[in-house]
């Protein structure tokens, strides 16, 4: 059942990850059809109607970092994070284990510091209520929040992996890599 609902999490925040990148694109494309239509109207002699979306940098970098931090836990359980797996095919099953075992350690250490220097910063921008410098004001602590739960989602997942290896079992990347290897997907 934990199992279930931690991939369900994973899954979930992929999901909203995609939204953001989804998000994007529409913006842009709107962005450009306001540019498209205001350019038409120039040529006819018309006034242009001045579309634009304000502050669509902003909105693209706050969804951007969304998108990036909320795929990490299902782009690290789907092995798909740069990993130098020829070393461990050359140290064998029980070293492989135990530099697997090892390097997880290191990477929960370092996506904790992540989350928590993120929370941090989240935290300044509510004490002080922080906004961003864009025509649209938006509250700083909204983006940062999402970068906090993307990178506490990640520190879970690489414990939840940690805990596999601790156990004797494979993790998920390492089936993940086994299944890329035979020819599957």
């Amino acid at each position: 059942m934990l199992r279930q609902m931690l991939d369900r999490l994973y899954s979930t925040a992929l999901g909203a990850a995609c939204l953001a990148m989804i998000a994007i694109a529409v913006l842009v494309f709107l962005q450009i059809i306001g540019r498209i239509i205001d350019r038409a109207l120039i040529l006819s002699g018309a006034e242009p109607l001045g579309l634009a979306i304000p502050s669509l940098s902003d909105f693209g970098g706050f969804l951007f970092v969304a998108a990036a931090t909320l795929a990490l836990p299902a782009t690290l359980r789907a092995a798909g994070h740069v990993r130098v797996t020829l070393a461990l095919a050359l140290l064998g099953p029980r070293l492989g284990a135990v530099l697997t075992v090892a390097v997880l350690a290191v990477a929960l250490a370092l996506a904790g510091f992540a989350a928590w220097h993120s929370g941090v910063q989240m935290w300044d921008s509510v004490s002080f209520n922080t906004v961003s410098f864009g025509m649209v004001r938006v509250p700083l602590w909204i983006p940062q929040g999402v970068m906090t739960l993307g990178f506490a989602l990640l520190a879970l997942a690489v414990l939840d992996e940690l805990l596999t290896a601790l156990r004797g079992a494979t993790p998920a990347f390492r089936l993940a890599e086994g299944k890329r290897s035979e020819g599957g997907h």
